[in-house]
């Protein structure tokens, strides 16, 4: 399904958007990539999701991204005698490991590895940062702090530790068996929460097995701090700005995102911005002033991916949400500032000789009236370097993988095909003519080109550019391989 514009659009599936009809709906109106939220939901609803998604995804002939999105260790207050209590300003509080109910004064937070990590002087937020609490005294059991900003606490409120890297590892044994089980049933993508350090992302890998792609989550100022070697860990990143923004203060979370998006552009790796883009829509069947901008500023920057998360879930209106991303991504990308931005922005290339092709494919399509940039890609990583560059003409990734071409899903401007096996480039370039003209890329007077590494199907060989005619006699009688 070709859609008008390069950004991916991910959209999250629940109550509101569980039905056969709601997700086909839904990628007709522009969803690339379904996201899984495995804080809720049984096994047996995820693998109905599952399975509904690859019937859309067959009747209509087009490759669907599932991303199953990892719940992450969750760190919470313990119960209240009362329900709840009035934190004010000033007042001293105790947080420890005495399971007995909380008063005004103390509360139980059965985590010890927190308070092996707390050190006078760190923060604790509870209630998305609404409450703030500073460490004055501590121990391996307990914490004496300070109001700093008062609310009402209430039971089993989660907690951010945003001064301290907590030794705790990014999978629990939920995650464990979800991600099994969400790997046997065949999602592309696996989201790792609560990810810190690269050693985090590592564990995932090793369970994964290749069978799923793996995007850390950047959601902590650790992960923030170690990004790079986060990056260079994982195969894709969303900078999740909800719990960011809770940890930092929110004036950061801007400047972080455009960083972060740059680097994983360098790093031909997708990342996705995500967490209340739309978030009014959950309500509401026109966004704000203001979302809409937000939305467009990722655009602009260059992001693989732009996601909805209670909008499309649980909100009111989840097909309208998904068709005001697209709209807004159309129109952005037919502003003639975005193509100057992004090529303004366009980073330094590597070094190898994959990398040099796709940049000269690039450069050749940009100044001829080449209508699309073919590329064969066994493992994706053609497809992923073609669309670091951000062409502005139309990636089609052709690979004989329904694996590789639902992970590319993901991936800025990546129009994904799945073909036969080829052995010969001259049938590689036939195919690619023949998925452009089916396509609407391109039509039979018009050229494109067309990269592959030979021999086929070994993954990191790319070494041949061709430009080429779309028409087939063409083909045969200029080219005798």
């Amino acid at each position: 399904m070709r859609r008008s514009r390069n950004v991916k659009i991910v959209a999250t599936l629940g109550p509101a958007s569980e039905t056969y009809e709601t997700i086909r709906a839904l990628h007709e109106a522009g969803a690339d990539v379904f996201r899984l939220n495995m804080s809720h939901g049984s096994h047996e609803e995820i693998a109905s999701k599952h399975a509904i998604i690859r019937k859309v995804e067959a009747d209509l002939d087009s490759s669907i991204a599932i991303l199953a999105d990892l719940q992450g260790p969750k760190l919470r207050v313990g119960v209240f005698a009362k329900g709840s209590e009035e934190l004010v300003e000033g007042a001293s509080f105790r947080l420890d490991l005495d399971k007995a109910e909380g008063d005004l004064n103390r509360v139980c937070l059965p985590h010890p590895e927190i308070f092996e990590a707390l050190e006078p002087g760190a923060h604790l937020l509870v209630n998305d940062g609404k409450i703030r609490l500073k460490v004055e005294t501590c121990g391996n059991d307990f914490a004496n702090c300070t109001v700093t900003t008062g609310g009402t606490i209430s039971n089993r409120k989660g907690v951010n530790v945003p001064d301290v890297v907590l030794p705790l590892a990014a999978l629990s044994e939920k995650d464990r068996g979800d991600l099994e089980f969400v790997c046997a049933l065949g999602v592309d993508w696996l989201a790792l929460s609560f990810v810190q350090r690269a050693k985090d992302v590592f564990e995932a890998r090793g369970l994964a097995d290749g069978r799923a792609a793996v995007l850390s989550k950047i959601e902590k100022p650790a992960a923030v701090d170690n990004f790079d070697e986060i990056l260079d860990a994982s195969d894709g990143i969303m900078v999740a700005r909800g719990d960011l923004g809770v940890e930092l203060p929110v004036s950061a979370v801007p400047p972080i995102q455009k960083r972060l998006v740059r680097r994983c552009r360098a790093a031909a790796k997708p990342v996705i911005v995500a967490t209340q883009m739309l978030e009014s829509m959950i309500e509401s069947p026109m966004p704000t002033r203001a979302e809409v901008s937000d939305v467009a500023t990722a655009i602009y920057e260059g992001t693989d991916a732009i996601m909805l998360s209670a909008e499309s879930a649980a909100g009111q209106y989840p097909i309208e949400a998904v068709q005001t991303m697209d709209n807004v991504a159309t129109e952005v990308e037919m502003d003639p500032t975005y193509r100057q931005i992004i090529t303004a922005s366009r980073t330094a290339k590597g070094d190898t000789v994959a990398d040099a092709i796709v940049a000269a494919a690039r450069e050749i399509a940009e100044k001829t009236e080449i209508k699309a940039i073919c590329c064969y890609t066994q493992s994706g990583t053609t497809a992923l370097l073609t669309a670091r560059e951000r062409p502005g003409v139309p990636i089609i990734a052709l690979t004989p993988l329904h694996r590789t071409a639902r992970r590319l899903a993901l991936s800025w401007g990546c129009n994904c095909v799945v073909t036969p096996d080829q052995e010969r480039f001259k049938g590689a370039v036939v195919g690619a003519a023949r998925a452009a003209r089916a396509g609407g890329f391109a039509g039979e007077t018009d050229q494109i080109v067309v990269t592959a590494g030979v021999p086929f199907n070994v993954p990191g060989t790319t070494n041949i550019l061709r430009v080429a005619p779309c028409d087939e006699r063409l083909i045969y009688s200029t080219d005798p391989e």
